[in-house]
């Protein structure tokens, strides 16, 4: 009888390693509206798909202020700066950030040009007479070989602009993911 209980006992002991042995995850390659290629893993699927939907709403909350005036240190519909702008974006989604374009510029990580997605932070020096980042912008799409962004101008206020103007592709330092 208690090689029974021992045989027993055994078959048990088996049938529960087999059974918590860990799954492999998958990668699902698929395809976004813009038709771009992500490769999503399904063990962190929720997590990637969170993300997702945080950079849209982000990037909606900055388009609801296009128009607005420029007011620095403005963080509202009456005068947004364009560090008040990405402030506030992130900041409706609970995701701290720093409020300024120089302290904006450490956080997160560096990217690649052709790395840039919507949601990321591009960042310019747009006074020559000093080299240091003063002005930030968030990604909100990418076509082809142009990348487009929202931010605050001193002479137009919010709008969206392209990083292959002139202006902005000279002023141009580099470009981060901080989410």
């Amino acid at each position: 009888m208690q090689n029974v209980f021992k045989l027993l006992f055994f078959g048990i002991f088996m049938l529960s390693l087999i059974s918590c042995g860990s799954s492999r995850s998958k990668i699902i390659t698929t395809k976004n509206k813009d038709n771009h290629t992500a490769k999503v893993s399904t063990s962190g699927s929720s997590k990637i798909i969170n993300a997702e939907k945080k950079v849209g709403k982000i990037i909606s909350t900055a388009r609801r202020f296009e128009g607005t005036p420029y007011k620095y240190g403005g963080t509202n519909r009456r005068g947004m700066d364009c560090s008040g702008l990405i402030y506030t974006a992130f900041s409706e989604e609970n995701i701290p950030i720093p409020r300024t374009s120089r302290a904006m510029s450490l956080e997160g990580k560096r990217l690649f040009i052709k790395h840039v997605n919507p949601g990321d932070l591009l960042f310019f020096e747009t006074n020559k007479n000093r080299k240091v980042i003063n002005h930030v912008g968030l990604v909100i799409e990418v076509k082809q070989n142009d990348i487009y962004f929202i931010h605050a101008s001193t002479s137009s206020g919010v709008i969206v602009s392209s990083l292959s103007e002139s202006y902005w592709n000279s002023a141009f330092v580099m470009a981060r993911r901080v989410l």
